[in-house]
């Protein structure tokens, strides 16, 4: 479903600060596959995602999705393809907008739209059940405006928005880590919930270890814009963060373990 052939992306090249992000990356994922992404600050993690998402474009490889070269399409052309959860819970729904506005605009994705369109009462009830789902008391709020909702409710929302019309693939930008950690973990059990039932192909950025252990099937750690692990099946499920950051002295060639991998 996703295909990287040797994708590799520079900022400031020809400068003093000339910085490769990625180095001739090359992945593959399956129809179905949930991979989560981990590595420090710096490791490429965020580049890899906005450089699949279009965001930048990139000095060498390939990018397909689904079988389709992306490699030239502009970001909005992608997203016919992608959906997304990104860090900031502002972003990805409309704040001045009701619930089921956004709900609706989402559902309504890649149809044409006029101005007779208006929420039906089947639809109302499909967005409360979808709401109810998440625990978080949403499902009596479908007239509140979105700007009114805490941080977590609102990342919640934009999860249900971004997998409402299946995506061919939902990448998920480090999408907990504004988030307190109770919030965070519902927002997590609700991901993880969305993307088993739906088969959705996905990929994860994560800046916490045990949540890449926890979730998803397979599991890549980045460092120096480069994959530098790639664990998974059994070999995934027996992971420990100790065992992770030991692979991980192990891979990169470095004795110390990154501040922001122990966090």
């Amino acid at each position: 479903m996703l295909e990287l052939m040797n994708l590799s992306k520079v900022f400031y090249l020809g400068t003093a600060s000339e910085n490769w992000a990625l180095r001739d990356v090359s992945l593959t994922i399956e129809p179905g596959g949930f991979v989560t992404v981990i590595g420090g600050n710096g490791a490429g993690k965020s580049t890899l995602l906005n450089a699949v998402a279009g965001v930048y474009p990139v000095e060498r490889g390939r990018v397909k999705i689904g079988g389709k070269d992306v490699t030239n399409l502009p970001e909005h052309k992608r997203a016919a393809y992608i959906g997304r959860v990104f860090q900031d819970p502002m972003m990805g729904t409309a704040a001045s907008m009701q619930l089921e506005e956004n709900l609706a605009l989402a559902n309504r994705r890649g149809k044409r739209r006029g101005l007779r369109s208006m929420i039906t009462r089947a639809e109302r009830a499909k967005y409360r059940e979808l709401l109810q789902t998440l625990d978080l008391g949403l499902e009596d709020r479908l007239t509140a405006k979105v700007g009114l909702l805490s941080g977590g409710q609102r990342q919640a929302l934009t999860l249900l928005m971004a997998t409402l019309k299946k995506p061919q693939l939902l990448l998920l930008d480090e999408h907990t880590a504004a988030l307190d950690p109770k919030t965070a973990v519902k927002v997590l059990e609700a991901t993880e919930r969305i993307v088993r039932q739906e088969k959705l192909t996905t990929l994860m950025i994560t800046h916490n270890m045990r949540d890449a252990i926890a979730h998803g099937d397979r599991l890549i750690m980045m460092y120096e814009g480069k994959i530098v692990l790639d664990i998974a099946g059994e070999e995934k499920q027996k992971l420990t963060v100790e065992d992770l950051l030991a692979r991980f002295g192990q891979a990169s060639g470095s004795d110390e373990a990154d501040d922001t991998l122990l966090l």
